[in-house]
């Protein structure tokens, strides 16, 4: 049953490798027992969608995608995302049979801490996980993102971009509600070299679909202007191969619904609830293997299977290497293109970004929203990678930067329109990240960061450098009320792990926290802008650094200071005022803007600040508990009315603000006296 491959590749194709059923049926077991081994070892996983899902997996990894395991980052191999994470025992599977970096003791492992196969698939963690799913409908939505960025990039350099991304999405995937974003968008744009693999097994934690939905989403995917195909029996390789290859033909989104059996083969629990979520127990994993006469021992790559996927990989490899030959000409006969695309896959840092973002200050009052427009749009001049744009609020988000838009038709553009899409443009950025060449951006209201939240958690636990500019920051929003206007959203985006969020004051500091957002490239950015216009501040004691040295930059100094005044955004302006004020009644008021209040709190002292340090920021004040001995916010919701009446009646104003400190000095001197 030895295989045999052909020699002459063509670019663009894996490659032929014969095959026989009798290994095909093997390789298919071989990845139902892995699976099963795995979650029985750890006696924690889900042993049903590996089991159901073992054909489809088979028939595409090989028979259609591109892939070259020793090189899990080649650029133009086939992307493939298991949306439906919980099944990661199939992929770890599949990545160990073809040979990427995972051993057999790694599957013996599965679920242990230190090992490299967690519960759900981690980007970064793993060899050949193409991003971290587990939060059902992500992935999918990260495949539109990684499908879109193929588009673009053949758009900008077709000598050397030639692949497709593939997606296996579950029920729950398809249930969420991010599902219909994603394949709206990707039905609206035509993203026709992308392909998702819908196990059908109508199965959930809690039992049958049917019981919480009857959605025909078939009908739902060709409403959407997708390419819809269905495979009945989904044990059917040679079905579920012709229904890839029609995939492959037709130039609109593919959705390949494949009826399968959660738990296939599990005796007593196939096709029920009972299979998702736990270990098989070790007499119906003993029947099921009986069943199809497997007598190899647990964790076993049968010869015949294992000499298929080298066969296989050899193929990727060779198609690899044609790719490489392809870049080595492009590079030849266009060498400036080919350094711009070199830079750009590297994420390497423009080498002139201070020039590029330079003169954007110009010293009047004007909202935050405006000059990050200005830095906008002259860094995406001179910056090919730095794609984006807004879910359907470019003008009011400041994303209009007079740049081509992406179409159906032509996708060399730099804009992108995701219409009122927040969760689901925010998970195409990741995948545009994840794909790699681009740096994308995207913005919104900030209030409106609770709908895209979940995948600007995933941007960061993936450490990808997404931008996102988020604007009418406060209050101030005035008359749309309550409903839109932020109060708990800073301090709640500053409570995720490797996420900087930063809420500059003023031109200086909107141009310093996008070159900031700019030169990082190990994780994502909030720039968090002001509606209302903001004056130009003093420069202060401020070193050109500031920003990267402490987070903050005195704009009011004095000598001995009785009090600081710490505040972002906006609200530093009404700070300084509130100096003003107490300087009148002989308080010395020294005002710190802190644009970047975790950098300044991690490299200053309480030696460094005054008897009485007061916070001002309008937002909820429970993080400032470590710096401020006075926090001045606004810890209730909003009110509808004018900016100005809202502010008043929330105390913040100058006058409101100066109140609050001096009664503050006033009780540090009694306690003060008083122990003495």
């Amino acid at each position: 049953m030895t295989a045999e491959i052909t020699t002459d590749i063509e670019p663009g194709t894996v490659g032929t490798v014969s095959a026989t059923p009798e290994t095909d049926a093997l390789a298919v077991s071989t990845l139902r027992f892995l699976a099963a081994d795995m979650v029985e070892e750890a006696q924690s996983g889900h042993p049903g969608l590996p089991m159901g899902a073992a054909p489809m997996a088979w028939v595409l990894f090989s028979r259609h995608l591109r892939h070259d395991p020793t090189d899990s980052h080649w650029p133009d191999r086939d992307r493939f995302v298991l949306s439906a994470g919980h099944g990661s025992p199939l992929l770890y599977g599949l990545l160990h049979m073809f040979g990427y970096d995972l051993p057999v003791d790694e599957l013996r492992r599965f679920r242990q801490i230190g090992s490299r196969t967690p519960g759900h698939p981690e980007f970064g963690h793993t060899d050949g996980v193409e991003t971290t799913t587990g939060p059902l409908g992500q992935g999918l939505a990260m495949a539109v993102g990684m499908a879109l960025a193929e588009r673009m990039q053949a758009a900008r350099f077709p000598e050397i971009t030639d692949h497709r991304t593939y997606a296996l999405a579950g029920d729950g995937c398809l249930m969420e509600g991010i599902s219909q974003e994603a394949i709206s968008l990707a039905g609206h744009l035509g993203l026709g070299r992308l392909t998702v693999l819908w196990d059908d097994n109508r199965i959930t934690i809690d039992g049958p679909t049917a019981q919480s939905t009857s959605d025909d989403n078939q009908a739902r995917f060709a409403a959407s202007g997708w390419h819809v195909q269905s495979v009945a029996d989904g044990t059917d390789l040679d079905a579920i191969d012709a229904a890839l290859t029609a995939a492959k033909a037709d130039p609109r989104p593919s959705l390949i619904a494949v009826r399968t059996v959660i738990g296939q083969g599990a005796p007593g629990i196939e096709g029920t609830s009972a299979a998702h979520g736990a270990p098989l127990g070790a007499t119906v994993l003993a029947a099921a293997k009986s069943a199809v006469d497997w007598t190899y021992p647990p964790f076993t790559v049968p010869t015949a299977v294992a000499d298929r996927c080298a066969q296989l990989a050899d193929a990727g490899r060779a198609a690899h290497q044609a790719w490489s030959e392809r870049l080595a000409g492009f590079t030849q006969d266009d060498p400036a293109r080919a350094g711009v695309w070199r830079r750009t896959w590297a994420r390497e840092v423009h080498p002139d970004l201070d020039a590029v973002i330079s003169g954007v200050a110009t010293g009047k009052a004007r909202a935050t929203r405006q000059t990050s427009q200005s830095v906008l749009s002259a860094a995406a001049a001179a910056l090919p990678e730095l794609v984006g744009g807004s879910a359907d609020l470019a003008t009011s988000t400041g994303t209009v930067t007079g740049q081509q838009a992406v179409t159906r038709d032509d996708f060399s553009g730099a804009v992108l329109n995701f219409g009122i899409r927040e969760f689901g443009m925010a998970a195409v950025l990741n995948g545009l990240s994840l794909h790699g060449g681009f740096r994308p951006y995207g913005s919104t209201f900030l209030v409106f960061s609770d709908y895209l939240r979940p995948a600007l958690r995933l941007s960061a636990m993936m450490g990808q450098p997404v931008i996102y500019l988020l604007t009418h920051d406060s209050v101030a929003v005035g008359e749309d009320g309550p409903t839109h206007q932020p109060v708990e959203h800073i301090e709640s985006l500053r409570l995720i792990p490797g996420l900087t969020v930063l809420r500059p004051a003023d031109d200086v500091e909107t141009a310093a926290a996008w070159r900031q957002a700019l030169a990082t490239t190990d994780g994502p950015t909030v720039l968090v802008l002001s509606r209302q216009s903001v004056p130009s501040l003093p420069a202060g004691t401020a070193r050109p650094d500031f920003l990267t040295v402490d987070g903050g930059r005195v704009v009011r100094d004095v000598a001995d200071p009785d009090v600081d005044l710490l505040a972002t955004g906006s609200e530093v302006g009404l700070a300084l005022g509130a100096a003003e004020l107490l300087e009148a009644d002989g308080v010395r008021a020294r005002v710190v803007s802190v644009p970047w209040r975790e950098r300044h709190a991690a490299t200053t002292s309480a030696a460094d600040r005054a008897p009485v340090t007061v916070s001002v920021e309008a937002g909820v004040t429970s993080g400032w508990a470590g710096l401020a001995t006075v926090r001045i916010g606004v810890d209730r919701f909003g009110a509808s009315g004018k900016a100005s009446d809202v502010l008043a009646q929330l105390g913040l104003t100058p006058a409101a603000v100066a109140a609050r400190v001096a009664a503050a000095i006033h009780a540090e001197t009694t306690t003060d006296q008083t122990r003495r």
